[in-house]
Parts: structure tokens; sequence; C-alpha cells
């Protein structure tokens, strides 16, 4: 799926009430609704940056990953570069 923005109505960025994370959601012309945790979005950001800022790199993976061990307030899955 290749999302361009004449496919977006609209882009929703909130933290909703009784949460203190932010959720974004892009509703597409054709009424789909996707919504993004902060985590996801912050992933996304942080590959978008390095690629972009980087003087050679041109591609980042990162992938879902489930840890055993993880610092306090953080969730278990995480989308680390392999």
């Amino acid at each position: 799926m290749n999302i361009k923005n004449e496919d977006i109505k609209a882009l929703i960025a909130e933290i909703p009430e009784g949460h203190k994370h932010i959720r974004t959601t892009l509703v597409l012309q054709d009424g789909t609704e996707m919504t993004f945790q902060e985590a996801t979005i912050a992933n996304l950001v942080r590959a978008y940056v390095s690629i972009k800022t980087h003087p050679v790199l041109s591609k980042i993976v990162l992938s879902g990953t489930k840890l055993d061990e993880k610092k306090d307030g953080y969730a278990e899955w995480q989308l680390l570069e392999k």
C-alpha cells in the first residue's frame, strides 16, 4: 500500500482522554481509518530522520521484537534495527 497526500482526508494526532500517549489516526478518502500508537510513530520518525540526515544511509529496517528484559516503563514489543 502506498499512501499519498491526496489519499488522506484527515490526520488526527491527539492524546485521548484517560491516556498519556499520543494516538495518530489517518483517515483515508475511502473512509478507512488507521490509528497508530505513539511508539509506532516515534519509530517511523526515528527511521525517517536517520535516513534523511545520514550522509550515505538510504535504508533502515526496524523489526518487531519481543524483549525478554525491558526498561521500566517500556513495552515488551519494540521495533529494533537488525
